[in-house]
């Protein structure tokens, strides 16, 4: 619909410049006005107008603040704190994951992640708190406010950290960046629901998952299935639609 509004305004602005003028038709008065109200909204809340700081300029960026943050925080500041949460819960998640199964020298895990963390000696999280209070200040050239952090025309996020050099090319920066930007708010989801759920079940996501009953069988019958180790992305969903199907029989 938007697509249609934007061809028709185009060529009926471009044959006014050909006749004489016109009062505009109905039609064209309400393609416009449609077309400005669809602009207005937000892409992720259509329901919702579109915040005025979020113009697209930044990936990721759907026009979603329902609390109306940009409206009173520097957008670069928000956006550094959203892509530095990101980072951390990529890590985290994987581990979370890895804590399962890995025991560093010395150390003994505890029954679940989450337990890990009162294992270490005090002393210890207290090295991790200073250490990671320094790396934050000393990343920033020690300039963590709004009005100073930006000052030198650093963009968001931008740590001068690209050992493999991935911002050569200017289009495959881009498509990093929104991938960075969705994976890291997927895993700033996926981090609280794990800690979430082993303090309702008191179980880790490795270890729940294991002990559902026919997780063996069901994971056995989806590999039998053709096309399960090539599957695109497509057929992989119904792949595991149907291996759902086989775990309820």
């Amino acid at each position: 619909m938007f697509t249609r509004a934007s061809i028709i305004a185009a060529l009926v602005a471009t044959a006014s410049a050909f006749t004489a003028p016109a009062l505009p038709t109905m039609g064209a008065r309400k393609a416009a006005v449609s077309t400005m109200q669809m602009q207005d909204k937000s892409y992720a809340m259509p329901f919702l107008s579109r915040p005025p700081a979020l113009d697209g300029s930044m990936a990721g960026d759907v026009g979603f603040d329902p609390l109306g943050f940009s409206n009173y925080f520097d957008l670069k500041w928000l956006r550094e704190a959203e892509l530095k949460h990101g980072r951390v819960c990529m890590l985290g998640v994987v581990g979370f994951l890895a804590q399962e199964f890995v025991t560093l020298p010395q150390f003994e895990n505890g029954v679940t992640p989450v337990d890990d963390f009162f294992v270490v000696p005090a002393p210890g999280l207290w090295q991790i708190f200073f250490t990671i209070g320094f790396v934050e200040a000393f990343s920033n050239g020690f300039k963590l406010t709004p009005g100073d952090m930006f000052a030198e025309g650093r963009a968001p996020g931008d740590l001068g950290f690209d050992p493999l050099g991935c911002g050569k090319n200017p289009e495959a920066l881009a498509r990093r960046q929104l991938v960075e930007v969705k994976n890291g708010r997927l895993a700033m989801i996926a981090i609280g629901g794990m800690t979430h759920h082993y303090f309702l079940t008191g179980k880790g996501p490795v270890q729940f998952i294991t002990q559902i009953p026919n997780f063996r069988s069901c994971v056995a019958r989806a590999s039998e299935l053709p096309g399960a180790k090539t599957a695109s992305l497509p057929f992989f969903g119904k792949t595991l639609e149907v291996a759902s199907n086989l775990c309820v029989n």
